[in-house]
């Protein structure tokens, strides 16, 4: 759940534009799949449990919107704009709140667990609510109409999140709206689930957020900041190793790692995940020794297997230099 509104906040009363539900427009500027991805949904189970609209685990407990996460914190440090899921009226704001880009403790003040954020009235009783965006970033007033392409700001860190993303939050009369299954009562896994979107957004349970090489195996949060590749290794580092980020891994699911190099095969390892998780990282390397640092081109390509199908793939590339 996230509070978005201090009392300091100005609301207008400008007249909705519409009164009719909604055709969503996807609201950040990325192409997911390659620089971005949809790491939480609507959590769908009533219960204490959590499950996305497809019976999925890309959900927590309570959770009341998409999250659409960015690759890294120097991906968001780069710009990454946000405009409005549908046309309205700008009726409440906050900025000026910090954002804790690489860092590894994630503290926010009370009431502000959504950070730096956005509500627009969409008429008929819809609004839409824009979390976690970029400090200074906010580009929109109190009461200003907005279009489909009219910048509200930018992806940031602030508030409550462990990595840089767009939460966004549907409402109708107050209540949560899932934009990927509308119906408030069909259920998690419903084949006729109501989506709102103007364009389908497939579903993707799992895959790799990034990948690449070292020198050594990085710690996690070297990897999500966007800082552990390497775009070359000395071969007097002392160790070559390749790594790969993933999201919704489930226990059971097999990871492939293979460096191909100058000479074939470099390394292969396989493992199985023994956990469901979030968010994780697997690497595999060897030490650099006299026999085995040909320089040239070394290729990583990673493979994420579920009951033996292929769910994603990720490959990249580094140099092998020596002094």
């Amino acid at each position: 759940m996230h509070a978005l509104w201090a009392a300091t906040l100005i609301t207008c009363a400008a007249t909705p534009v519409a009164a009719r539900d909604p055709v969503l427009s996807f609201p950040v500027s990325c192409t997911l799949g390659q620089d971005c991805f949809i790491q939480s949904y609507v959590d769908a189970d009533p219960s204490n449990g959590a499950a996305d609209f497809t019976c999925g685990v890309l959900s927590y407990d309570g959770h009341q919107g998409t999250d659409i996460a960015l690759t890294s914190d120097m991906a968001a440090q780069a710009g990454v704009d946000v405009t409005p899921v549908a046309p309205g009226v700008v009726r409440r704001l906050r900025d000026g709140v910090a954002d804790q880009f690489f860092s590894a403790t994630f503290d926010h003040s009370d009431g502000q667990d959504c950070g730096n954020g956005v509500l627009i009235d969409h008429g008929g009783g819809w609004e839409s609510q824009y979390c976690h965006m970029r400090k200074d970033s906010i580009a929109v007033e109190v009461g200003q109409r907005v279009g489909l392409q009219t910048p509200l700001g930018q992806i940031g860190m602030s508030g409550r999140t462990e990595f840089p993303h767009l939460h966004l939050t549907l409402r109708k009369d107050e209540q949560v709206v899932d934009p990927f299954n509308a119906d408030p009562l069909t259920y998690c896994g419903d084949t006729d689930a109501t989506s709102l979107w103007a364009d389908e957004i497939p579903y993707r349970a799992s895959g790799f957020v990034n990948a690449g090489f070292s020198d050594r195996i990085p710690d996690f949060d070297t990897v999500k900041w966007g800082k552990a590749a390497h775009a070359s290794i000395d071969s007097t580092s002392g160790a070559f190793v390749f790594w790969a980020q993933i999201f919704g891994a489930l226990a059971g699911d097999e990871m492939q790692l293979i460096i191909h190099g100058p000479n074939g095969v470099f390394i292969e390892h396989e493992e199985v995940l023994e956990t469901t998780q979030a968010r994780t990282m697997r690497a595999a390397g060897r030490r650099l020794h006299a026999e085995n640092t040909l320089p040239g081109t070394y290729h990583g390509t990673a493979t994420l297997l579920r009951d033996g199908v292929e769910i994603d793939r990720i490959a990249t590339t580094t140099t092998l230099t020596t002094p």
